[in-house]
């Protein structure tokens, strides 16, 4: 079978490119090994997001009094984990459809580079076909990082994976690492009834976030119940009775964790083993396959996108580098008129669903300082809010950062009700290169959180009206 573009690997990456790639007039298939729309749709992003629902409603019904409601209620473990597991069918299924739609073929199995334009899949029953493309593109993702003193057994030391499909509920339960994955799933623990210890190397959780950031989210965890060991390493786990053992050396020195279960949340790993680019000669670098700015690697004709290239490890970055990648095959193919902008990276915004929620784009305040910017700061809490006052969401707020000589939006950070649906006015204001002064003159609709940048901007240039 020959064709244009040949993805191995369908996630929000592979299955992205795919279609733009049709769209474009380029016959495409897709390699997929397990199911169709990777890890983000099956194992990520959306069931989590589902678990995470489950967590906020029983955080409802919890405090139901609060909004004027009598309402009692007890989590059903099994069945919040089956209606995640259920959003996450439905995804892979809307993807089959898309597949089907745009006529691109799947091809089901574990693929491997041979040379330029020649890919082998190996089916579930063993049986391997060739698969001719003049391009290539990877898109292969990441799976659960292990260190050595917790390698992930699936029973007591988990991953991800095994954090969403527990048979029952665990008692306690230990998380190394406080990034997304770390956070997201010490809430919805908790928010269900697991006493939950999170332990994190650096000084502080959250910490590719701006420093207030930081501060907000362990006042509120360690509020809710949920204790936090900052500057704290886990040196051995002992699996052999009854939960684990966790030994961590702390600043104050060792101290020893028991739990039901740990989860290794210590980020992601690229999967680029066995997939041919060794034999290839595709040049790697710290773990992640070394590309240009439109997704080439070092051989012409083999691109790779997504987790296992050096970018954010997002979904909305792997989309993205998809479309770009794309977009200039079919450009060196003559079916696209022009070179495709590559990605700002400084300009991808974050977002973490625990409660409360984060989102931040650009630089943090410290970042701005750092790269020699005079800044102009503004923070506007949320119990200033009407909107977080009426949802009953008040804690948090919104922070800008503004270069001070030229009035540029340098960066915004959030924690609280709903910032993850705000973002992206950042993104595309400083997309347009937009200054303080436009924002403020564009009118903002009451009540929202919305208006808490507005607001969060009035605070930096000596503006503020609600505070």
């Amino acid at each position: 079978m020959a064709y244009d573009v040949l993805v191995l690997g369908s996630g929000p990456g592979g299955y992205v490119a795919a279609i733009r790639a049709s769209q474009l007039g380029l016959k495409t298939a897709v390699i997929e090994k397990e199911s169709l729309g990777g890890v983000c749709l099956n194992w990520g992003c959306i069931p989590t997001k589902a678990l995470l629902k489950s967590a906020q409603v029983n955080e409802y019904i919890k405090h139901a009094k609060d909004f004027g409601i009598e309402a009692t209620g007890q989590p059903q473990f099994n069945a919040v984990i089956r209606r995640s597991r259920g959003v996450a069918d439905k995804m892979s299924k809307g993807v089959q459809f898309l597949m089907r739609k745009n006529k691109i073929d799947v091809i089901m199995g574990f693929g491997k580079i041979l040379g330029k334009g020649r890919l082998e899949v190996t089916g579930k029953d063993g049986k391997k076909q060739l698969v001719e493309a003049k391009h290539i593109i990877i898109a292969t993702g990441g799976r659960s990082r292990q260190l050595p003193t917790m390698p992930i057994d699936g029973t007591k030391i988990l991953g991800y994976r095994e954090a969403m499909v527990l048979p029952t509920m665990p008692k306690t339960m230990i998380i190394v690492g406080s990034g997304a994955i770390g956070v997201e799933f010490a809430y919805f623990y908790n928010s269900m009834g697991t006493k939950v210890t999170i332990v994190e190397y650096l000084p502080r959780i959250v910490p590719v976030e701006d420093e207030d950031i930081s501060k907000e989210l362990e006042k509120q965890y360690k509020k809710n119940g949920i204790e936090i060991l900052t500057s704290s390493q886990v040196t051995a786990v002992d699996t052999t009775g009854a939960g684990v053992k966790a030994t961590i050396k702390t600043a104050a020195g060792e101290k020893m964790l028991k739990a039901d279960v740990l989860l290794s949340a210590v980020g992601v790993a690229a999967n680029i083993e066995g997939i041919g680019l060794e034999e290839t000669g595709v040049k790697t670098e710290k773990g992640r396959i070394v590309v240009d700015k439109f997704g080439q690697t070092t051989i012409p004709g083999i691109y790779a996108i997504g987790d296992c290239a050096p970018g954010q490890t997002l979904a909305h970055v792997a989309s993205k580098e998809g479309i770009i990648c794309v977009e200039a095959i079919a450009y060196q193919e003559k079916k696209y008129n022009h070179q495709p902008e590559p990605i700002d990276y400084n300009n991808v915004p974050g977002c973490t669903y625990c409660v409360p929620e984060i989102a931040s784009v650009g630089y943090t305040e410290k970042q701005a300082k750092e790269a020699g910017y005079e800044i102009k700061v503004g923070k506007f809490p949320l119990s200033a809010s009407g909107k977080a006052s009426a949802a009953g969401h008040t804690e948090g707020f919104v922070k800008v950062v503004f270069d001070a000589k030229y009035g540029e939006w340098l960066g915004t950070h959030m924690i609280g009700y709903n910032v993850t649906e705000i973002i992206a006015q950042t993104v595309t204001a400083r997309k347009l290169e937009t200054s303080y002064h436009e924002v403020l003159n564009s009118i903002h609709p009451h009540p929202t959180i919305s208006e808490s940048v507005k607001d969060a901007i009035e605070v930096a240039y000596g503006e503020a009206i609600h505070l």
